[in-house]
């Protein structure tokens, strides 16, 4: 019984040993190699901090810069990312910057981003920009003005009613443009894009809220934060809905219901979706 027992603590004692040689390789080790290697290359940044990265530091940046009132200025860029904004004054256009304990390579030099998904030549992706630019156009938007019109004179009737009384105008032109958007990139669908443009938005608020919140690397195996969860939820409804509209749209094409998939943005990219010229052809992710 003695021996189990010792074997037991030895075990468990091994076990801690193995845990903070873990912790300490990943939340110290790394970070502080990882720095000195960009250090030797020109590369700075703010200092890594045990498990929070810069995260605590940039939160601060932000409330501090968020509790005063702004400048009547267009120079917009110290009050929305005052941690990049700060960063770039104090190591540079290109810096080394942390999230917890995952390394950033932050580079605002345009010669250094090459040939990237921005600001990729490639023709499928010239064609995706040549189709939104097209599609979001003024000659285009002119089929799109009398339902703008009547969403305006709709929001402006409404306002009638609460004539002498304090109104948050803000939410109402959020309500205005999402309503908008969704007839210009849906058109006929523009209710259920009106749902996935909401989404949408919550989706960003959630990831805007733990965009700097440190993770434990194993702790995120085993649990998911509500977070994490009602984002992946999100996602995949958003999914679901725009893969929804785009089978309306194919099927009504394909019982001869409609000539084509519309002028509306969506069905811009499913017409390049099935053009026959494979080397100009959209695959279904450009869709999506």
């Amino acid at each position: 019984m003695g021996n189990l027992l010792i074997l037991f603590i030895a075990s468990l004692g091994l076990c801690h040993f193995v845990a903070l040689l873990y912790v300490l390789y990943n939340y110290w080790w790394v970070p502080h190699r990882v720095q000195f290697i960009m250090s030797s290359q020109g590369i700075r940044g703010p200092p890594y901090e045990f498990t929070h990265g810069n995260n605590k530091q940039i939160l601060q940046m932000q409330k501090e810069a968020y509790s005063k009132p702004m400048a009547l200025t267009h120079d917009i860029f110290p009050r929305v990312l005052p941690h990049v904004y700060s960063y770039i004054k104090k190591y540079g256009k290109n810096y080394l910057s942390w999230n917890g304990v995952q390394a950033q390579l932050v580079i605002t030099d345009p010669e250094l981003q090459g040939d990237s998904l921005v600001t990729s030549e490639s023709e499928k992706r010239a064609r995706q920009r040549k189709l939104a630019n097209y599609a979001f156009h003024g000659e285009s938007l002119k089929n799109m003005i009398p339902a703008i019109i009547a969403s305006v004179e709709t929001m402006l009737e409404k306002w009638k009613g609460k004539e002498g009384k304090e109104m948050e105008v803000f939410q109402e032109f959020g309500l205005l443009t999402s309503e908008m958007i969704s007839r210009t990139a849906f058109s006929s669908s523009y209710l259920e894009g009106e749902k996935i443009f909401d989404m949408l938005m919550k989706l960003s608020a959630i990831t805007g809220r733990n965009m700097y919140k440190a993770k434990i690397l194993f702790i995120g195996k085993f649990w998911e934060p509500a977070d994490e969860i009602e984002s992946d939820k999100l996602a995949k409804m958003i999914h679901d809905s725009v893969m929804k509209i785009v089978k309306q749209k194919e099927e009504k094409v394909m019982t001869r219901e409609a000539d084509n998939f519309g002028r509306d943005f969506l069905g811009l990219l499913l017409n390049a979706y099935h053009d026959p010229d494979e080397k100009i052809r959209l695959s279904i992710q450009y869709v999506q």
